[in-house]
């Protein structure tokens, strides 16, 4: 067949965005419930109306295309509105952590450029300490804009220009947007510890979150209307992307500011939730909460979980409420979940440990990622499926970064030999699930949140007492990996564990300092490397973590 003549044109071919679901959600279902916050209804026609006004705003305020927006909010209606109405403008969403310290917030800020920030009106106080340490360092004064939240928190402190409320107002509905001219284009900024103590800025194109937001339906069978609480943290890879995801689906949003039990029992029920993400923590505190909060939950509740691997009590606890639980896994780079322990028939006859070991797997790529592997690091020659043979798990496809921002060198060793280098090491089972085995990268992840054990060496090492530092993951029963710090004091040097501690408090966020202290002498090779799979073994041992 010869088709050389036919060619992509206006009629035929547009760009992948998630941009587009926000609209058909609108054109389609104008007044089914959007955004539900406490008393605060919105529906999809009022949703698209603040999106619109909120991208006219920032251009009114001269935000140009390719600008950072970068903002500091919990799970709040604006979270929401932030990821159509910057990018509607052509700018790109830099969704902040929460949890972190004004040093690593101000690196961000600087490090990526930001021209404006949203800050919640409980969060001003290390905002207001970021951005002067930002500007201090060099980055110009960006527009600063006030998010109230009145449905839970009273007004704090003020440190924008503008109120949210009032950007919005500035802004017209009407008004032309830039629109996408290339599915290549950015649409959101996300950090990640890498291996080092510096944060990596991760870039993200409105392809790939189109196709992760779509491939997500497919992974959870997501029906239309979907009523989805928002326990994930939007900063986490945008939420796994599922802010588009529910728009796709025309569902709820409904917000969570904080994630506690009582609140996320009393939302089921009000709200009748049918779908939630999260931490291996935020399904045990489900779990393990007192049985009368649990009552009066009618409706099946689909639960995706990502992490350290469900333990057969999660399973069970779960099963127990009603609960469906599926098992994903992911990283920044691959815009959150990327495989998924998809379910065979045949194992609902096993028994819930057997059961629990399979889903307990990595599992299988997700319906529309190329693919998903483990190979040699070096020679890139794909292991047996044998159980045993060890290999790093490695991606390609659609559902992969566009690269790590100003970081060149990063990028192209993480993209090496064509496929993106996760640094997990894992096997591939005779059914061609994939199972991690360990982590060559020396990250400890805490409740969902990564921890760069390098970060934390390096506060260590300011500490006078302090001679030699090495920080690993210790088994925690809450947050399945907390950091252990093992230190070698100088001669002559007195301090405590709790002296440790308060001064890594100075300096770090408080889910990065160290849960336990052990000292001695740290075992080295003989080249004076620290021998970190001992200290692994110690941690592991209860005489470490009683010590």
């Amino acid at each position: 067949m010869n088709d050389t003549d036919l060619a992509p044109n206006a009629a035929n071919h547009a760009p992948l965005t998630p941009l587009i679901f926000l609209d058909r959600a609108a054109d389609l279902y104008p007044r089914r419930l959007a955004i539900a916050h406490g008393g605060l209804r919105r529906t999809w026609a009022q949703t698209r109306e603040r999106c619109r006004r909120l991208a006219s705003g920032l251009m009114r305020h001269g935000l140009q295309p390719g600008d950072v927006v970068a903002v500091m909010l919990p799970n709040v209606p604006a979270m929401v509105e932030a990821h159509f109405g910057v990018p509607l403008a052509g700018l790109v969403l830099n969704a902040l952590n929460t949890r972190l310290d004004a040093e690593a917030l101000a690196y961000m800020l600087l490090h990526g450029g930001a021209k404006a920030v949203l800050v919640d009106a409980e969060l001003t106080g290390v905002m207001r300490r970021a951005l002067d340490l930002a500007v201090a360092q060099g980055l110009p004064a960006p527009l600063v804009v006030d998010v109230p939240d009145p449905e839970f928190v009273a007004q704090g402190e003020s440190i924008g220009s503008l109120d949210y409320e009032a950007l919005l107002a500035g802004g017209d509905p009407a008004d032309a947007l830039p629109g996408v001219a290339h599915e290549w284009e950015s649409i959101a900024l996300n950090y990640t510890s890498g291996t080092t103590g510096k944060p990596k800025g991760v870039v993200y194109s409105h392809r790939g979150a189109y196709v992760n937001a779509v491939s997500n339906i497919l992974e959870w069978d997501m029906p239309r209307h979907p009523v989805y609480l928002w326990t994930l943290p939007m900063f986490h890879c945008n939420g796994w992307c599922f802010p588009w995801t529910v728009a796709a689906r025309a569902g709820i949003n409904v917000c969570l500011r904080k994630v506690e039990a009582p609140a996320i029992f009393e939302r089921m029920r009000s709200e009748g939730v049918t779908h939630y993400c999260g931490a291996p923590i935020v399904h045990g505190l489900l779990v393990n909460a007192p049985a009368p909060m649990k009552a009066g939950i009618a409706q099946t509740v689909r639960a995706m979980v990502a992490g350290a691997a469900p333990p057969a009590a999660m399973i069970e606890g779960l099963e127990a409420m009603g609960f469906e639980l599926t098992h994903v896994y992911g990283l920044t780079e691959v815009y959150g979940p990327a495989t998924v322990c998809a379910k065979q028939a045949e194992w609902e006859a096993l028994p819930l440990s057997e059961r629990a070991r399979l889903n307990a797997r990595q599992g299988v790529r997700y319906h529309l990622q190329d693919g998903a592997t483990v190979r040699d690091a070096e020679t890139l020659v794909e292991v047996p499926h044998d159980g045993r043979t060890m290999g790093e798990v490695m991606f390609q496809g659609n559902i992969l970064m566009k690269g790590y921002l100003g970081n060149p060198q990063a990028t192209a060793e993480a993209f090496r030999g064509g496929w993106f280098h996760t640094g997990d090491l894992a096997v591939v089972d005779p059914d061609g699930y994939i199972k991690i085995k360990d982590r060559s990268k020396d990250i400890i992840i805490s409740g969902g949140e990564n921890i760069s054990s390098i970060e934390v060496e390096d506060v260590l090492y300011r500490h006078p007492a302090v001679m030699v530092a090495a920080v690993v993951a210790m088994p925690d029963a809450t947050w399945g990996e907390t950091p252990c710090a093992f230190i070698e004091r100088k001669p002559g040097a007195q301090t405590t564990a709790e002296d440790i501690r308060a001064f890594c408090k100075l300096h770090l966020a408080g889910f990065k300092v160290p849960r336990k202290v052990v000292f001695g002498e740290v075992p080295k090779t003989s080249t004076g490397k620290i021998q970190k799979f001992a200290l692994r073994e110690q941690a592991r041992s209860r005489d470490a973590i009683d010590r």
